[in-house]
């Protein structure tokens, strides 16, 4: 086999990924028997296989920062205890 053939048969870490999270959702949606996490499974499933339906960080400007400083706030109140 030369090295061609292997970059052909070689798959993007990213689509492994993909592939790996589905699988796995999709065992917990055939194993569980509640409701709402069956709802829940599949919603994930439809969220990893359509990207386009999830918010990013450009959807929401600012949101980034504001979560980091409920944290520190968060954080500082913890200690305060």
């Amino acid at each position: 086999m030369t090295a061609a053939d292997m970059e052909r048969l070689d798959v993007p870490l990213a689509d492994v990924e993909l592939q790996t999270a589905c699988e796995t959702t999709r065992k917990a949606l055939a194993r569980t028997n509640s409701p709402s996490d069956r709802i829940a499974y599949a919603n994930d499933l439809y969220l990893l296989t359509h990207p386009e339906a999830c918010s990013t960080s450009d959807d929401y400007p600012g949101f980034d920062a504001w979560i980091a400083q409920q944290q520190n706030l968060n954080t500082a109140a913890r200690r305060t205890r």
